[in-house]
């Protein structure tokens, strides 16, 4: 575990794309190793959930916060879970505390959302805070193929500063399990966070 003057706030949003085994593995480790998550979950990402494991993520913010404080053993002061409509909260200031953050999985509608700088949900506006503050953007989507849409889009949000880093786990570790290929793009997602992971080993090392 990092020391206590490494610890981040880090928004972890999770929108209705496919792949939100990422999502939780990163939730895991972040909380795991001592960072304060703030969590955004979308209506779409709760059917998704559903429908991809075997989670019972109760809708409601409060409920899910509590149920993810326990099952997680940690306090609502490290882990707080925010509405898409709850614009007091840090996510939609840029005078935050919070160091960056991750949509994982990005679905295609998010990522042109925030292309434009919709703001039209907490989940938009806290992209658009980062892009504004020039902090860490991380968008992880899962789609394929890619449209020219798509691709515009993440260009453009690339030029403005954001990193794009589809879900496309490596094999080069000979993975033996799908938690391995969840790990990797786990491990990636931590280096560019700037926070030391003992999930894969660094290339050549």
């Amino acid at each position: 575990m990092n020391s206590d003057i490494d610890k981040k706030t880090i928004v972890l949003a999770i929108t209705g794309a496919s792949g939100v085994q990422y999502a939780v593995g990163l939730l895991e480790y972040l909380l795991q190793d001592g960072h304060r998550v703030y969590l955004l979950v979308s209506q779409a990402a709760q059917v998704v959930i559903g429908m991809e494991t075997e989670l019972n993520w109760p809708a409601a913010s409060q409920a899910l916060e509590e149920h993810l404080c326990q099952q997680y053993g940690v306090n609502d002061q490290q882990l707080k879970v925010y509405g898409n409509k709850q614009w007091a909260s840090p996510v939609a200031s840029g005078s935050s505390s919070i160091d960056a953050m991750v949509v994982c999985p990005c679905s295609m509608a998010t990522l042109s959302a925030i292309a434009v700088g919709a703001s039209a949900n907490l989940m938009e506006r806290g992209a658009d805070v980062m892009l504004k503050e020039r902090k860490k953007l991380v968008l992880v989507p899962r789609e394929t193929p890619f449209s020219d849409i798509h691709l515009k889009n993440m260009l453009r949000l690339s030029r403005m500063g954001a990193v794009i880093m589809p879900a496309n786990p490596g094999f080069y570790n000979k993975p033996k399990s799908l938690d391995d290929l969840v790990d990797f793009m786990v491990a990636r997602i931590l280096d560019h966070l700037d926070i030391k992971q003992n999930l894969q080993p660094k290339w050549g090392e």
